[in-house]
């Protein structure tokens, strides 16, 4: 007998649980995937504060300069008393992260996301590139905050430490502007490849869309502060408080437009994330339902599988124009990626050439007649991502381990709502747990005859089920797959820590202005108008980080409807861009207001002596 190998050792697991293996790669995968949002979200915010934190120090830093310290020091002081605080958090983060990791992987266990015996592996791998990341966005974000002032002459940074460069950076200006338009094209990407993979380059764009607002913010804040003031000149009815807060938006640029590009990417993430995976769940319920020709399904959920016999009797029935056997199973695809090969994991029905009287998967190359003997339909997609057009032979691994090749004899557009590949009843023959079909999709000629005497021959049979394929009404997201909802928990993490870097941010920001308003004070202005003016600051930067939002996520998330669904606006939750318009404008103004009554409490000349 030949073709059989003998494996030993570790290898013993992928044999008989071939899913295993796949899965590996599947969690692979998904690490890498939020791998990259982590880093991108992480790195921007730590930059972010650590640019505010060391702004506040910029006196400190300049009176250093005019001592004699050299810029060189200048820099590797900010870059060391930053490594000591992330030193800090570092420690109960790790231990934090390998704590939940298995939370983690029981949640993915559970949700049939992969088998229950693929074990946790805990390796000090994430943890040491955790620091090593970490320590590099950190000396690298403090030595770019501290770099401006370690440079400029020691008088100069000392006359400029209250106040901000007159104009922002070009160069800055510029590679912003190119980020944003480099973020637009990616987000064309799902008018082209309509996948869940295609569907990725949105949620991506959205996020450099917010970096390069995040670079050419302060020249955008600059340019609505100063039209802004223009319009609320003292003489001409503005009220004081709101002449301030408009020069204070023109005047400090850069520290508003870290404000404003932190708040913008929170909205950007949210939206593009959640209207992404809810976008692509229409997709593919408007794919299962254009698709699905037969009004019934006959399943046996107790049985194990339909009796022999079953689908003759059906054909039998009166008013029964079209029946076909259909089942569902896993394959793993391996496939060449960079030289090595890797495993993929998916469901594959079962079909017979019957499959398109009661199916039309959108073939666009082959006929799904030819579903016989060692055969295979595949996705338009996969079709095109492994080269397997219609006449080329495919390698499988079937549920049970067997490895088979395959022709494909069809390509179908469909992918989203029946799947990546189309196994023949022939090939799946022997390789299924009971070896029976699963259900039955029937097409009738609608009348309540039909209808009625399916009703019957189900009755008839103790242990058969007979369902309408057309699908019922869902609220939202409630029969989403699990990995949606992994997606959505991810998200909900992610703003979270979000939020809360940004409510940090603001209340450094406003904690640094205490001489500022108490020279403000000692100038005339009452506590109401400091507060008035704090108020009206809020409003512009929440006003300024939402339209710049929305700006950054209208292109990405229309490209995204106009692929998947045909239209220019994608679908989602209507309660979600009021929800965060809200939480925007709560977390802006709670975070000024709260700062702002507590520096107010302070008498001007103890705030004035204490600086």
């Amino acid at each position: 007998m030949t073709g059989l190998e003998t494996v030993t050792g570790a290898d013993r697991g992928d044999l008989v649980s071939p899913g295993a293996g796949a899965s590996r790669f599947l969690l692979v995968l998904l690490a890498g995937s939020l791998a990259g949002i982590v880093l991108l979200i992480t790195g921007f915010v730590t930059a972010s504060a650590l640019a505010v934190s060391i702004a506040g120090q910029r006196r400190d830093l300049a009176l250093m300069r005019a001592v004699g310290a050299t810029p060189r020091q200048i820099r590797r002081l900010a870059a060391a008393q930053s490594t000591v605080v992330a030193a800090v958090a570092l420690v109960p983060g790790v231990a934090l992260g390998y704590l939940l990791a298995g939370q983690f992987r029981g949640l993915l266990a559970d949700q049939g996301l992969v088998p229950p015996e693929l074990p946790l592996t805990v390796s000090p791998l994430p943890a040491l590139a955790t620091i090593v990341l970490m320590a590099l966005t950190v000396q690298i974000s403090a030595r770019g905050s501290a770099w401006r002032t370690s440079r400029m002459p020691a008088t100069e940074a000392v006359a400029e430490s209250r106040s901000e460069p007159r104009d922002p950076s070009r160069t800055r200006t510029r590679i912003g502007l190119l980020v944003i338009v480099g973020a637009t094209t990616m987000s064309a990407v799902p008018l082209f490849s309509p996948t869940v993979l295609g569907a990725a380059a949105t949620s991506i764009a959205g996020i450099l869309g917010a970096i390069g607002l995040a670079l050419a913010g302060p020249a955008l804040v600059r340019g609505i502060g100063n039209a802004a003031a223009r319009r609320t000149r003292t003489g001409s009815g503005v009220s004081a408080p709101t002449w301030l807060a408009m020069a204070n938006v023109r005047a400090y640029a850069l520290r508003n437009a870290g404000i404003v590009s932190t708040l913008a990417m929170a909205v950007v993430f949210v939206l593009t994330y959640t209207l992404t995976q809810t976008t692509v769940l229409a997709a593919t319920a408007d794919d299962t339902r254009t698709g699905t020709l037969a009004q019934q399904r006959l399943d046996a959920p107790g049985l194990g599988g339909l009796p022999d016999g079953t689908l003759a009797d059906v054909r039998g029935t009166t008013g029964v124009r079209a029946a076909a056997p259909v089942s569902t199973t896993t394959v793993v695809w391996p496939y060449k990626m960079f030289d090595d090969t890797v495993t993929e994991s998916a469901s594959a029905m079962i079909l017979t050439p019957d499959a398109s009287d009661v199916l039309d998967l959108g073939v666009r190359e082959g006929s799904l007649d030819r579903l016989t003997g060692a055969t295979v339909a595949v996705s338009s997609d996969v079709a095109r991502s492994r080269s397997a057009s219609v006449g080329n032979r495919v390698g499988l691994v079937l549920g049970d381990g067997a490895k088979v090749e395959a022709e494909v004899v069809a390509v179908y557009a469909r992918g989203l709502g029946f799947g990546t590949v189309v196994l023949s009843h022939d090939l799946a023959a022997g390789h299924t747990t009971t070896g029976l079909d699963q259900g039955i999709l029937i097409r009738t000629d609608g009348t309540a005859t039909a209808r009625q005497a399916l009703a019957s021959l189900a009755a008839s049979h103790p242990g058969l089920a007979l369902t309408d394929t057309a699908p019922t009404t869902t609220d939202g997201l409630r029969d989403a797959p699990p990995e949606v909802w992994i997606n959505l928990a991810t998200i909900v993490v992610l703003l979270g820590y979000l939020l809360l870097s940004i409510a940090n941010k603001l209340v450094a920001a406003t904690a640094q202005r205490r001489l500022e308003l108490a020279a403000l004070r000692l100038i005339g202005t009452t506590p109401r108008q400091i507060r008035a003016m704090m108020r009206r600051e809020a409003a512009v930067t929440a006003a300024t980080a939402l339209t710049a939002a929305l700006l950054l996520s209208a292109v990405p998330l229309a490209l995204l409807g106009q692929g998947f669904l045909g239209h220019p606006w994608p679908t989602g939750p209507v309660w979600l861009l009021p929800a965060l318009a809200l939480t925007v404008t709560a977390t802006a103004f709670l975070t000024v207001e709260l700062p702002t009554r507590q520096a107010l409490r302070t008498p001007p000349a103890d705030a004035i002596r204490a600086q």
